[in-house]
């Protein structure tokens, strides 16, 4: 309980944290925010790091002055794709393997039907849609890689899903993030974001449960 708490209080107050690291690491942040991108999308245990809403937050910075938006841009959108391509390859090495039991916290069934079901749905395409959807975005590219999908078709999608994730959720800091009104109540807007997000996931889970209710 005290390290979700702890998470709990990073996330809703990224901008606040991402200054103290700025501040006392300096260059080394693009690192540790390019190690944290490629975790959240390429291991499927670290689903619950933060995604939208940091690069949100660090869109803000760089409007400030802070971090420079030119490195964001460059670094940031090659971190999630070889995240997800890193993800894409474990699914197809391990995939079926980590669900063969079916009952753990994150390898089970559940979490297995619900993300295939939503890549059967969109095919390749949900390799970029799933970027923008907490949750998916981590267990999509594994479940694409058990499914048997190529490196070859598997790649544009990814390249087109991280290009348009960083860029919309960072440019989007980078041009609202220190709007006044934005910036008092950034707590809010993150907590924003984060719902935001979580929307089609709970689209899916009452569309999903209304069906078993009819069934």
């Amino acid at each position: 309980m005290e390290y979700l708490a702890l998470l709990l209080d990073f996330i809703r107050n990224i901008d606040v944290y991402l200054g103290q690291v700025v501040d006392q690491y300096g260059i080394w942040v693009y690192a540790l925010i390019t190690l944290i991108i490629f975790c959240e999308v390429g291991l499927v245990v670290t689903p619950f790091l933060p995604g939208d809403s940091m690069l949100f937050a660090i869109g803000a910075m760089c409007a400030a002055g802070a971090m420079d938006i030119s490195i964001v841009l460059t670094v940031f959108p090659v971190a999630a794709v070889l995240g997800d391509n890193f993800n894409r390859f474990l699914g197809a090495k391990i995939g079926h393997k980590a669900f063969a039991k079916g009952t753990g916290k994150i390898f089970n069934t559940n979490n297995y039907n619900k993300a295939n079901r939503f890549f059967e749905k969109f095919g390749p395409k949900a390799v970029t849609i799933c970027r923008f959807m907490p949750f998916f975005r981590t267990y999509v590219p594994f479940i694409a890689g058990m499914s048997g999908m190529t490196f070859k078709t598997f790649l544009p999608w990814s390249i087109l899903g991280g290009l348009c994730w960083v860029y919309i959720c960072s440019l989007a800091g980078y041009f609202f993030g220190n709007i006044p009104i934005v910036k008092a109540h950034f707590e809010f807007v993150i907590l924003g974001i984060i719902c935001v997000s979580a929307l089609p996931v709970v689209f899916e889970w009452f569309k999903h449960r209304r069906s078993k209710e009819r069934a």
